[in-house]
């Protein structure tokens, strides 16, 4: 007879602790013990504000209100993420969600498109797609689904929100449907003798908590995975060159951008978040090339607004756990690994990573093949996004501090030296499998960092160089009609989710 498992304890909140709570509630419907312990004493990063499309997935398997969940993390929308000064010193170039223009024949749209470009005959890669026009217009609507043929049902979008809010927002989901909360301090774990499982942990108040699975969400102390399994870390400093990062919120200032703004800085760079209440910032550095006080003060000199709290140091080390599950623990968050906050996929790591669990969820058994299954899926992934993020950094024609020399010349993966070839041969991109970002990132990133490309996919030439031209023209076209009838994001928030604003002093 196969024995299920009962008792599920999730230590720490943040997050990926409620984020884990409020999805297993969901799934499970009250057949499993759920409980999490989490002590208001340890302080959570609490800067992932902003999330990439499939966080809607997620809202949309706990059935949340889109306009209430917005009201109450005090959100906004984004449609993408602006990049200035990576490739070079004076650039700007937007990473959109959603599609590019429109394939034609068997070959990608942006293969035509690089023709025309090498021609002089073409527009801004961003002019053909409804996401980044959007944004360079400060326009938001969801995508009409009502509209199939038009770029208006192309829109992909996801959300800034506050971290704290979403976390207690997602807690009163989670309460509400059976999961236990447990203020207190993990002082002790008791492993079991035969085989090292977890067996159960004791707080500071004296109480001792067994379970059956135990899911790890303690941030970067690892309490189970790491302190007491010791389970090992795979160190990526040298393939991503920043360790610290220094946040600071400050007063809203203009109109809300439908996207987050990357700027890069003499050694990283720095994010602008808009969110409704106030706008997130923070620098990320290489802490080699920088101080922790010079680090502070550029941030500080970088801000739109006032600032309303001082300036937060966060240290972290990029890489990953060498096992996200082990024995009967599984890390989510934090605790699995940590890739620095460009491009967003911190909180889609902790959405991807409960998505696995319940695929593999297991039986008391713990079969390890499909734990070894798990940990493979979680590496490919991590893996992945890890060379998307490296891109970022060593395509560039910036060498006018050490930070961005070391960056352009350091060493990186094969697999990403692979893809690096393919595309500046001839445009050639290739997603492997389930890998996160798509062609379409690819793209936009690559050609936005200024890797050139000597030729094209020579299908194109099977088209007429006018029809070529007519057909990218009439894709521009109707983009710019369409975002010219979206409103703007500041229009569509105030009718959609708008926030209560205080009043004014007297």
């Amino acid at each position: 007879m196969i024995e299920r498992l009962h008792d599920i304890v999730i230590v720490g909140g943040g997050t990926a602790g409620w984020m884990t709570a409020a999805a297993l509630a969901k799934v499970m419907a009250g057949t499993y013990n759920i409980r999490l312990v989490e002590s208001e004493e340890i302080g959570i990063v609490g800067v992932g504000e902003a999330t990439i499309p499939m966080i809607k997935l997620y809202n949309n398997a706990l059935e949340l209100d889109e306009a209430d969940f917005m009201r109450m993390t005090k959100g906004s929308f984004k449609l993408g993420i602006e990049f200035r000064d990576w490739g070079a010193i004076g650039d700007s170039y937007i990473h959109g969600f959603g599609k590019i223009g429109q394939d034609l024949g068997l070959v990608p749209f942006h293969q035509y498109w690089l023709k025309m470009r090498a021609l002089g005959r073409a527009a801004p890669l961003e002019d053909y797609s409804i996401n980044t026009a959007a944004c360079r217009a400060d326009k938001f609507m969801p995508a009409a689904t009502d509209r199939p043929n038009s770029p208006l049902a192309d829109i992909a979008y996801a959300y800034h929100f506050d971290a704290g809010l979403y976390s207690q927002y997602l807690r009163g989901y989670a309460e509400a449907r059976g999961v236990r909360r447990t203020e207190g301090k993990v002082v002790d774990v008791e492993l079991r003798g035969e085989d090292g499982f977890v067996e159960a942990i004791r707080l500071e108040s004296g109480e001792r908590i067994a379970g059956d699975l135990f899911i790890d969400c303690s941030g970067f102390r690892g309490v189970l995975i790491e302190q007491a399994l010791k389970t090992g870390y795979t160190d990526w400093s040298h393939l991503l060159p920043c360790d610290r990062a220094v946040a600071v919120p400050c007063e809203s200032n203009g109109p809300l951008t439908p996207y987050v703004r990357c700027t890069a800085l003499e050694s990283g760079w720095q994010w602008r978040i808009p969110l409704q209440h106030r706008t997130g910032n923070g620098y990320v550095y290489s802490s080699e090339f920088i101080s922790d006080d010079e680090a502070a003060a550029r941030a500080l000199s970088m801000l739109d607004g006032k600032p309303l709290a001082d300036p937060r140091v966060l240290r972290f080390t990029g890489g990953k756990r060498k096992k996200g599950w082990n024995r009967n623990v599984y890390a989510i968050g934090l605790s699995s690994g940590f890739l620095e906050p460009l491009e967003s996929t911190s909180i889609h790591l902790i959405q991807s990573a409960i998505a696995r669990l319940t695929a593999f969820f297991p039986h008391r058994g713990f079969e390890q093949d499909d734990i070894d299954e798990c940990n493979a899926h979680a590496d490919f992934e991590i893996d992945r996004i890890r060379d998307f993020l490296i891109a970022h950094y060593c395509v560039t024609e910036r060498e006018d501090t050490p930070f961005w020399r070391h960056c352009k010349h350091m060493d990186i993966p094969d697999t990403l030296r692979h893809r690096l070839r393919m595309f500046a041969d001839n445009g050639r991109i290739f997603r492997e499998g389930t890998e996160m970002f798509t062609e379409v990132s690819w793209l936009q990133v690559l050609h936005g960092q200024r890797l050139g490309v000597r030729g094209y996919h020579p299908l194109v030439d099977v088209h007429p160089e006018q029809r070529i031209a007519d057909f990218l023209g009439g894709i521009r076209g109707v983009v710019a009609n369409c975002v010219r009838a979206m409103p703007t994001h500041d229009e569509f928030i105030a009718r959609y989710c708008a926030i209560a604003r205080e009043p004014a002093a007297a």
